[in-house]
């Protein structure tokens, strides 16, 4: 079976913003099976900077397993915002972040983004949260 759509839900969190920071996704095919499933620390970061890093792991993931199109599903409107072109990117910390998922989106045909509430989103922030309390 090819893959080709993956389901992503992504989110970061960061402790003191800026501060200790993490980030969690689940990648699944359309069947709802796990693919992948993504939880780190990465250093210091604010939260837009780990939501960013969130989203960027996990399309890295989704592109090394194959997919060629991906559905995301986020709970940082500012990202979503920003990527859907509805707000501008100010922050000199984020643009290279949204240059980075732009260049990752050009890889592939299929491409959605969609800011759902955080509670819907609960499987990515319980990975995220996970990293700050596992080794590493």
């Amino acid at each position: 079976m090819k893959l080709t759509r993956v389901i992503i839900h992504a989110d970061g969190a960061s402790r003191g913003n800026p501060g200790l920071a993490a980030i969690g996704a689940t990648l699944k095919d359309e069947g709802g099976r796990v693919l992948a499933a993504i939880s780190q620390r990465i250093g210091r970061a604010t939260n837009n900077q780990a939501e960013y890093q969130a989203l960027i792991a996990a399309l890295e993931k989704a592109i090394s397993l194959g997919a060629s199109e991906v559905d995301i599903y986020l709970d940082s409107e500012l990202v979503v915002r920003q990527l859907t072109g509805r707000y501008r990117v100010k922050s000199v910390v984020l643009k290279p972040l949204y240059r980075q998922v732009k260049g990752l989106q050009g890889q592939l045909v299929g491409f959605t983004i969609t800011h759902i509430p955080r509670q819907q989103n609960a499987e990515a922030d319980n990975l995220a949260n996970l990293a700050f309390t596992g080794p590493g």
